[in-house]
């Protein structure tokens, strides 16, 4: 099954037809959770309502703390480049509305961009399920919410068969397919053409990042999404697409992310941490680290 959803495609599969509804049931019950959580574009979601509260604590849903948790697991996992308070960032250069209405502008002005706060500027009792934001912290949880929403459907669907979940580049895998382990594209754009190099996995997730897929101009020069939290601004490192595999869809993601900031010590901290990755430099070289399975290609 094919799908749009947060202005990006998606995909589900199921290792038995018999699973189909079922998992398509749980599909949209997490998005439509996520989405009333954690969509910062929503003026009546939970998180625009965080956004606007500072120096008290706000009782957040279990949807948000999930969020949030794995948001902050992904921080961590990065050394804090993987940054859940980039939101004032992302504004800065102009991305204060949905994307796709974002690149129907011609030209957007960009402000001036500063270091972000970082997770220390948020203070999260997990046992009340409470929230508060330092003064001058906003939070952009769509990353990690994305990748999440992959792992938790997976997980919800798992106990009947294997199941792959598909959200704008995020895979969350469980299981096997009908003729064994699931086949995985990996693509380098959005621009999908059937002949992209394909991967075998089981359990565990992949993600892809880029500075090349989600751009906009700002004050004449073309912006990306991935912000670097030391300085404000956008990604602008040695790599311009990473695909890491990892044991869950949300730590694959901020692997992914956070090697578009890395630089050249990207491939090193994806293998320290046990994941395998593919970079793709900006001329369009390979490399690959940590026991990345091998590629096939499928020839026209």
């Amino acid at each position: 099954m094919n799908f749009n959803i947060w202005g990006l495609t998606g995909s589900l599969s199921t290792e038995h037809e018999s699973q189909m509804p079922f998992a398509e049931e749980r599909l949209w019950h997490r998005i439509d959770e996520f989405d009333a959580a954690c969509n910062r574009f929503r003026s009546d979601s939970e998180i625009s309502r965080l956004n606007s509260i500072h120096g008290e604590p706000v009782v957040v849903s279990n949807t948000l703390a999930l969020a949030l948790d794995a948001a902050l697991q992904a921080a961590a996992a990065t050394d804090g480049l993987c940054d859940p308070t980039v939101l004032d960032s992302l504004l800065a250069l102009g991305y204060d509305r949905d994307y796709d209405e974002l690149v129907r502008r011609v030209d957007t002005v960009a402000a001036v961009t500063k270091p972000s706060p970082g997770p220390a500027a948020i203070t999260f009792n997990r046992e009340r399920h409470t929230v508060e934001l330092a003064p001058g912290c906003r939070l952009d949880l769509g990353a990690s919410a994305k990748a999440l929403v992959a792992d938790l459907v997976a997980n919800d669907v798992a106990a009947f068969g294997g199941v792959v979940v598909e959200l704008g580049g995020d895979v969350a895998l469980r299981g096997r397919g009908p003729l064994g382990p699931w086949v995985v594209g990996v693509s380098d754009s959005l621009a999908i053409s059937g002949r992209e190099p394909r991967v075998s996995f089981t359990n565990g997730g992949i993600a892809t990042s880029s500075t090349t897929t989600r751009t906009w101009t700002a004050s004449g020069q073309t912006v990306n999404h991935i912000i670097d939290p030391r300085t404000g601004s956008c990604a602008k490192g040695a790599f311009a697409t990473v695909t890491v595999s990892a044991a869950t869809c949300v730590i694959a993601n901020a692997f992914a992310t956070a090697a578009l900031l890395w630089d050249e010590e990207a491939g090193f901290h994806i293998a320290q941490a046990g994941w395998s990755g593919r970079l793709v430099r900006h001329d369009g070289s390979v490399e690959f680290v940590g026991g990345w399975p091998h590629e096939e290609t499928l020839i026209p």
